[in-house]
């Protein structure tokens, strides 16, 4: 099941392309923009990430912060990074416990695949809670920057 606005967001310990492990806590006192994808280099995924980095003034201050994660491994996860110039941190979600604990995971994808991150986007506040929260069913739909952005102006 999703999570949606109004929930605590469930804490997460995951690698970033550093290979340094990344927890929810590790951004208390700061709002926390979650992107979830379902996989590296493929095209729209391509799209969410390449649209983050571009707008990332807006999103990256003393703030708020931007994580983006999928189940690829951290290894794919930094060479898509070096890539495409990501200037965020990229998360692994090898084991699929937090796309899970999201509610943001196909349990069956494309091509027999399973356990694959759903595209979603969440604003956690200061306090952990979640603000905004979409999760989309379409690989192919991108997630709602301007609500996203209008959230964030709301919170800062």
């Amino acid at each position: 099941m999703a999570l949606k606005q109004g929930d605590k967001a469930p804490d997460f310990k995951l690698f970033n392309t550093d290979k340094t492990e990344v927890s929810l806590s590790d951004f208390s006192g700061k709002n926390l923009i979650v992107h979830f994808f379902p996989a590296a280099f493929t095209g729209i995924c391509t799209k969410q990430l390449c649209t983050l980095r571009d707008g990332i003034s807006l999103y990256h201050n003393d703030k708020t912060d931007v994580v983006a994660i999928s189940v690829d491994s951290l290894f794919a996860l930094a060479k898509f990074k070096e890539e495409q110039n990501l200037n965020f941190t990229l998360l692994s979600d090898f084991n699929k416990v937090t796309s899970t604990d999201f509610g943001a995971i196909y349990f069956d994808w494309i091509l027999g695949m399973k356990g694959v991150s759903k595209r979603a986007a969440f604003v956690i506040d200061k306090n952990g809670t979640i603000q905004y929260a979409e999760v989309l069913e379409s690989a192919g739909d991108l997630p709602n920057f301007v609500a996203i952005d209008e959230v964030l102006n709301n919170l800062n």
